[in-house]
């Protein structure tokens, strides 16, 4: 287990990362022996960094909910990071040049939730009755953890990526407004289009086997800590589609069917 002050060293590493836009070393190259849980409380100190800076939380992403996924960084379970004021876009943004490290776009349901949701006990019933609304979003990743250390090759690990907020940057909500029960929320699909080419395609059965799935076990999953997720918190149900890397000029458009479509475009820096 991690001391405190290490906990807190590198909740400041990564806070000012995300400020400088260069990204810290490994975490688990610097403390081998650090846990999911040593993770989550670096995380958690994190949060209070930002929040004390003026940041406002407005809602939580839950990560890696796809068996590839999981098996891919060898977990059995998904992640999950805070959603802050300022990562919101609107449908159709410009992101600004500058804003993020290295971002990739992922393709999401998210749940606005009318009711609190608070575990331990939260089922995927609870979640349907306690969520206002669904609408189709864009997910922005961002790493202020190198992904791949320069010295050896290794790529950052399950607790890095829950570190440094399960590398949430921002997203974008757009597209048509439902309610959760009025159509199978397991057989939304999306296309995801980078400038006008379509890179990836999925459907929401993918996260959990149902993306309200998703929502329930972050409920769970808070109730040791004391934590609730709050009426009008937006939820980032997990992504059905492998991560897209985004450059400066590419525009980003996912397709969700009947659904409308959502989007965005990353600035080009000035010459």
């Amino acid at each position: 287990m991690l001391e405190p002050d290490s906990v807190a060293d590198l909740a400041r590493q990564l806070h000012e990362a995300a400020r400088t836009r260069v990204p810290i070393r490994q975490p688990s190259l610097v403390h081998p022996d650090m846990t999911i849980e040593d993770a989550y409380a670096v995380q958690r100190a994190l949060i209070d960094l930002e929040t004390a800076a003026g940041r406002g939380v407005r809602g939580r992403k839950i990560g890696l909910t796809s068996k590839v996924m999981q098996r891919a960084v060898s977990i059995s379970e998904p992640d999950y990071g805070v959603l802050f004021d300022d990562m919101f876009f609107d449908d159709g943004a410009v992101v600004p040049a500058g804003r993020f490290i290295r971002p990739r776009i992922e393709v999401e349901l998210a749940f606005v939730l009318g009711e609190q949701l608070a575990g331990p006990g939260v089922t995927l019933f609870d979640v349907l009755r306690a969520t206002e609304f669904v609408t189709p979003a864009l997910e922005i990743l961002d790493a202020r953890v190198q992904m791949s250390d320069p010295d050896t090759g290794r790529t950052r690990t399950i607790v890095d990526t829950i570190a440094d907020n399960a590398a949430d940057a921002g997203l974008v909500l757009g597209g048509r407004v439902i309610r959760p029960l009025d159509t199978d929320l397991r057989w939304i699909a999306a296309l995801l289009l980078r400038n006008g080419t379509i890179e990836e395609s999925g459907v929401a059965a993918a996260v959990l086997n149902h993306p309200g799935n998703g929502v329930a076990w972050l409920a769970n999953r808070l109730a040791p800590f004391w934590e609730v997720l709050h009426a009008g918190e937006v939820i980032l149900s997990g992504s059905f589609t492998t991560p897209v890397f985004a450059e400066p000029g590419d525009s980003f458009v996912a397709d969700f069917g009947p659904l409308g479509t959502v989007s965005c475009a990353f600035e080009r820096p000035a010459p």
